[in-house]
Formats: C-alpha cells, sequence, structure tokens
C-alpha cells in the first residue's frame, strides 16, 4: 500500500493528487461561504424581544466560530469508496458512493455534503472496515499533508484479494508526527478498538483502563464530541463537563474539542469543581488526614451529623387567625417529621417541606369547622410567626460549611457521629490541632471542601449534568468520585485512567470500587492495551516497574517499534549530573519536536538554575510549546497526562524518593518514564531502583 507524494512539477486535471488537492480547494471555499451565510443573517423581524434575540444571536456566534476553517488543520483526512449506495439495496451494477471524512460538514451551494463529518454513521466504516468485513467499502483512502497542504494520499482496496495487508505509512506518520503545541485530535487515526468506547451510546457509563500511548484521553475527548453530535439537542439542554487533574493538563487539552467544532463544552479540576462559594483554600492535610477525609464513611459522618439537628417537637403549634385558634398537637407534628426522615428528603427541601404540612393540619381543621380556605389560605399560614419560630425548633437550617468546621473543631461533635464508623485514631488525625474560630478564618484544604460539596448535596441537590467525562480517575478519592458522581446522577460519564499511574495515598484499588463510589456500578469497563504513542523500548522499560506498582495489570504492548528511543546514562557524583541533564536537553533540542524535562519537583530550582545559566529559555507545564520555544521544565507531579516528542528524565531515584511511600514513588516515576513519543533519555548519579537496574539491551 505505497503513499503516493505530490509531484513539484506540472499536474493535469488525470492526476489524482491534483484532483484531490482541488476538492480541498472547493471545500476550503463552501467552508467560508457557510460562515458567511451564517454572518449574514438577519435576525431583526424575527425575534419577539431582546431576550429572544440574544439568545439566537448568542446561538448564531457559535456557530459562526464552528464554521472557522484552521489553516494548518486538514479539513478532510480520508475518502471512502463504497461499492454500492449507501442504504440501497446491494443489486450488482448499482452505483457506489464516494464520501470525504473529515473534522465537520461541508456542504456547496446547492446543499450536496463536500465533507462528511467523522461522526456520522456514513464515516464509521473508515475506522471500522478491514478486509475480513469491509463494510461495502471498495477503497478506502488517507491523505498525508504538511500543515494545511494535501501532499500525498494512500489507497487500502478492502475487497481486493489479490492486494497484500500493510501497515498505512501515513497512519504511522500521523501518529507520530512532532507534537509542538497543546494536546491534537487523533480523529485521523482512531483505532476501531478506540472507535468502539467513541461511538458507545450516551445512556451507559463507561470506564477505560488505558496504560500509557493507548489514547485514552483522546478518545474521552472525541467520545463528548461524538455524543454532542449525536445528542446535541439533549446536551444542549443538560451540558457537558470534562474534569482534569489539573490546570496544566486541562490547557494542553483545551483546544482539541474547538478543533472539532465543539465549543461548548466545560472543562474544570476536581478542586475547582467543589470549591465552596466564599471560601479560600489555603490549607493542606497529612497524608493520614487526606485519606481519612476522603473515605466513603465520611458521608455517613456528615449525614448523621446534618440529622442531629432535627428535634422532635415537645410543644404544639397554635395559630391564631382573626378570632380563632387552630392547634397542632406535638404528636401529630412528631408523626410529620419521622414521615420527612423516612423519605429520605434532602435536608433543605424537608426544611421547606415541614411548614406546609403543619400548615395543612391547619387547614383540614378549618375545613372541618366548616371554612372554605384555598391555598394562598395555606401558605400564608406556613409563614405564620408561631409555626415559622417551630420549624425553626424543630427542623432549623443548617449551614454546611459552618457544619464541616464543627466537626473538624469539636471533638466529642466528631466522636458523637463517628461512633462506629471511625475509629480513635481516625478521628484524631482529621481534628484541626488549632480549631479555626469562623469558616472565613479556617485553613481549609482540598479535602475539606470535598467535605463541604457532600454536606452541600445532603441540605440541596446537586445540579446534573447529561455528560462527565473524568480523567486521570485513578487518583481520586471515594469522597471525590461522590462529587464527580454528583454531577451526573441523571446522565451518564466517561471514566479514564490507568491504575499503575495512581499516585496519591488514596488512589483507587479497582475500578470496581472507583464505579461504586460514583455511583454507576453497572458501568462498563473497557481495557485498551495497545500503544500507538510511546516507543515499544520505552515503555517495556517502564513496565519493568509493573510487578510492584500493580500486580495483575497486563503491560501496554506497543505497535511502534523505535531503535535507539531509549538511552540511560549515568554520571559520576550529584555535581556533574546538572550538566549532563542540560547536555541531553540540548542532543534533544536537535530533533524536531517538543522536549520535557522531568525531574522531582525539590530538583527543579536546581535546573531551573543550570538551563538558564546555559542560555536555555524553558516553559512551565501547560504554557504552548512553539517553534521557537520547544523545551518545558516539568515538575514530576505534573507530568501526568502531558506528551512530550522527546524527554529528559534527570534521577528516577530522587522521584521515588520524593513521594510519601516508595509505591507511590515508583509509580509516579512510571508516569514519568511513558510521557517520550519519541525518545527517551534517562539521567542519573545515584543508584536507579532495582527493578530499572537491569542494563538496557543494545
Amino acid at each position: 500500500m505505497p503513499a503516493h507524494e505530490l509531484e513539484n512539477d506540472s499536474t493535469t486535471t488525470t492526476d489524482p493528487l491534483a484532483r484531490e488537492r482541488a476538492h480541498l480547494t472547493a471545500s476550503r471555499a463552501a467552508l467560508r461561504a457557510m460562515r458567511e451565510d451564517a454572518q449574514a443573517l438577519d435576525i431583526r423581524d424575527v425575534t419577539a424581544n431582546w431576550v429572544n434575540a440574544a439568545v439566537l444571536q448568542a446561538q448564531i456566534d457559535e456557530r459562526i466560530k464552528s464554521l472557522a476553517d484552521l489553516a494548518h488543520t486538514p479539513l478532510f483526512f480520508g475518502r471512502l469508496d463504497y461499492l454500492h449506495r449507501v442504504g440501497a439495496e446491494q443489486a450488482e451494477g448499482a452505483e457506489g458512493e464516494q464520501f470525504y471524512i473529515g473534522r465537520r460538514h461541508v456542504h456547496d451551494a446547492g446543499g450536496d455534503p463536500m465533507v462528511i463529518d467523522w461522526r456520522a454513521p456514513v464515516s464509521q466504516p473508515f475506522y471500522r472496515a478491514s478486509r475480513k468485513d469491509p463494510q461495502d467499502v471498495g477503497q478506502r483512502r488517507r491523505f498525508g499533508y504538511t500543515g494545511g497542504e494535501l501532499t500525498a494520499y494512500e489507497d487500502e482496496h478492502l475487497t481486493d484479494p489479490a492486494e497484500a495487508e500493510q501497515t498505512s505509512r501515513l497512519l504511522q506518520a500521523e501518529i507520530e508526527r512532532p507534537r509542538v503545541g497543546p494536546m491534537r485530535d487523533i480523529v485521523a487515526t482512531i483505532q476501531p478498538e478506540q472507535d468502539e468506547i467513541v461511538r458507545s451510546g450516551l445512556g451507559g457509563t463507561v470506564c477505560v483502563q488505558g496504560g500509557p500511548g493507548t489514547g485514552k484521553t483522546a478518545v474521552g475527548l472525541h467520545r463528548v464530541a461524538y455524543l454532542l453530535y449525536a445528542h446535541r439537542e439533549r446536551l444542549a439542554r443538560t451540558g457537558t463537563l470534562v474534569i482534569g487533574p489539573n490546570r496544566s493538563f486541562l490547557q494542553y487539552i483545551e483546544q482539541v474539542l474547538p478543533a472539532l467544532g465543539e465549543l461548548a463544552v466545560e472543562q474544570s479540576t476536581v478542586d475547582d469543581l467543589v470549591a465552596p462559594a466564599g471560601i479560600e483554600v489555603r490549607g493542606t492535610d497529612t497524608a493520614g488526614a487526606a485519606v481519612v477525609k476522603g473515605d466513603a464513611r465520611m458521608a455517613q459522618v456528615l449525614r448523621r451529623a446534618i440529622r442531629s439537628h432535627v428535634t422532635p417537637p415537645e410543644e404544639p403549634v397554635v395559630v391564631v387567625r382573626g378570632s380563632r385558634r387552630w392547634r397542632v398537637p406535638a404528636y401529630e407534628i412528631a408523626g410529620m417529621v419521622e414521615e420527612l426522615l423516612a423519605r429520605d428528603m434532602r435536608y433543605g427541601a424537608a426544611h421547606e417541606a415541614l411548614p406546609q404540612r403543619i400548615a395543612h393540619a391547619v387547614l383540614v381543621r378549618m375545613e372541618e369547622a366548616g371554612e372554605a380556605p384555598d391555598d394562598r389560605v395555606q401558605n400564608a399560614v406556613a409563614r405564620n410567626p408561631a409555626v415559622k419560630a417551630a420549624v425553626k425548633a424543630i427542623w432549623p437550617a443548617v449551614d454546611p460549611a459552618k457544619l464541616v468546621l464543627r466537626l473538624l473543631s469539636d471533638a466529642e461533635f466528631l466522636a458523637a457521629h463517628a461512633e462506629g464508623l471511625l475509629d480513635a485514631d481516625e478521628q484524631k488525625a482529621v481534628l484541626w490541632v488549632k480549631p479555626a474560630r469562623s469558616v472565613k478564618s479556617a485553613k481549609w484544604s482540598a479535602a475539606d471542601a470535598v467535605l463541604i460539596d457532600e454536606a452541600n448535596d445532603l441540605v440541596a441537590r446537586t445540579h446534573s449534568l447529561g455528560h462527565v467525562v473524568l480523567d486521570e480517575a485513578q487518583d481520586l478519592s471515594p469522597m471525590q468520585y461522590r462529587a464527580v458522581g454528583r454531577r451526573c446522577t441523571t446522565g451518564s460519564a466517561t471514566v479514564l485512567g490507568d491504575l499503575a499511574q495512581g499516585t496519591t495515598p488514596w488512589s483507587t484499588a479497582s475500578w470496581a470500587q472507583a464505579l461504586h463510589h460514583l455511583g454507576k456500578p453497572d458501568a462498563v469497563v473497557e481495557e485498551l492495551t495497545a500503544g500507538f504513542r510511546v516507543p515499544r523500548e520505552v515503555i517495556a522499560y517502564a513496565s519493568r516497574l509493573l510487578p510492584v506498582i500493580s500486580p495483575g495489570l497486563a503491560a501496554v504492548e506497543s505497535v511502534r517499534e523505535s531503535p535507539g528511543s531509549l538511552e540511560v546514562r549515568a554520571v559520576d557524583g550529584a555535581e556533574a549530573l546538572d550538566a549532563a541533564v542540560v547536555a541531553a536537553c540540548e542532543e534533544s533540542l536537535a530533533q524536531e519536536g517538543s522536549i520535557g524535562l522531568i525531574a522531582a519537583d525539590a530538583r527543579i530550582p536546581a535546573l531551573a538554575r543550570a538551563l538558564e545559566a546555559a542560555g536555555h529559555a524553558y516553559l512551565s507545564p501547560g504554557e504552548e510549546t512553539t517553534a521557537a520555544s520547544r523545551l518545558t521544565l516539568v515538575p514530576a507531579s505534573l507530568a501526568k497526562g502531558l506528551e512530550y516528542d522527546y524527554v529528559v528524565l534527570d534521577e528516577p531515584a530522587a522521584v521515588v524518593d520524593g513521594e510519601a511511600d516508595t509505591r507511590t514513588g515508583l509509580r509516579r516515576l512510571y508516569v514519568a518514564l511513558t510521557r517520550a513519543v519519541s525518545g527517551l533519555t534517562v539521567v542519573h548519579a545515584a543508584e536507579l531502583p532495582e527493578e530499572l537496574a537491569v542494563p538496557v539491551a543494545a
């Protein structure tokens, strides 16, 4: 399956590449015309008021943005030649159809399609068709580009038994293309097993276990794009959200969905998602305290603490209206309270319901006395001072932040509600040494914010979205899973992660546990084991750690063989280390693409000074690489989810020693070792971890 390159000499209309380039030019012109049509829309006479006009104009503005032609992004990347007309009977001699597959739909002035959206059903065989199952496709054509210029094509004749099956050179070149700038979409290179996940239905939650380089993040983002295409009206009402591990990661992926024409997807970290209004997170927890605060048992502690505010009535409620007095006895009100508790309503909803229950009891007495009260009378009784005073005493309002403050400050209050759930040592671990005086003065930690979010939900239901993507999910605590799960109780989720890359003390041990806490125990778990990004030599080296960090987890089988992609350099003494690392970076800079210098967090200042002394500017994680600035200095704690063409890894032993325990340190090292797309250079002065000490085969 040879790739056909574009010649520099003149071409005629019989040249396939010339025809394809002409179609590209015509398609770009059609896209410009579609955008100009949207810009020319006049809505002055079609809207009833300024509110409708503003809403409609916002929709038009989004449409205009989605039709932008990105000059360096191919408008189409493939072509399908069907043997028969799609949807017609496959009779002999029936005329076939030809479709160009791209990132978005483009049509001509007559409405005929020039480019088909990759998410459309007719595009699916581009990813799924094979010689065993051609799906009525006679020929699949892939296109190669330099920038936005079409430079090559490659044909695969799926129904020709004489053509030998080969690996696509253009597909491989696209996968290996140097990475400068933010993360790119993989729409041109989606593999069949990835496509199955991408096109799975909106109704079910999918969990994707995928090792480094398997494309799980890209699969999750493309699934969002597909769901927005297939269920646009529903998700426009309910909303979508992508959750990443940190803001650097979100900056890295933020251009993927806009490149696919999807602009309405919110992005957030878990910390930002649960940040309580008016409360600043500025404290930290010990690992032990964070583990207990993140345990699912804390949800039950909070539930008990909130319900402890409910006090059975001891006095009747007497409502005075005019010359009449209406009495509701304490035992009757107690029955109402018991009913509300049994229904397990949100605390705040029950607080609002109780005065209406009492008012209804008064109205029954009025009717028995021959009066004819209506709903207005019931609402007036519910606002009666006697009723309001009774409700305040029986079912008082609860401030979630104040409740958590009391739990973490008052040992007796915590003990009363943690009895049988947390032992004495666990209670001591979460109690503040110096109790805060107020919510505003408290030094809240990230784990505390999650507790407040849980308490908020116990008081008032959290709004649910239509779909949530949760990336690097293995690092979440059970309470964080609950916080995310609250955001999709009536929707679905795509959960992405790798158990071997769990680097928090509370990282999940199994996806079954994680999905239980998320509230999606019936989710389908898919495993991606084919690696398309990390070279075989690099992933094999990193996989030496798997028996220790995640026993039983299958190693990634990389499809990319790249001899010389791994080099391990030992230097003599710590003084020579910085210079050797800088030299390795300089060698990598001689190659095309992005370079990541990854090191233990404690080593970052020294390496920054060494780079500056050598005259090398560098970026921080999340900053966009450019052709002029390709080197990023990456603390190991922020490396997860990022990719670089070439990685220089400084002192593996320091990465391991930077964590609270060896297993977590080795997991952090596994992450750092697997960020390279083309080449990895490991530079060390201290002894390597014993799992990596075996010499690398030449």
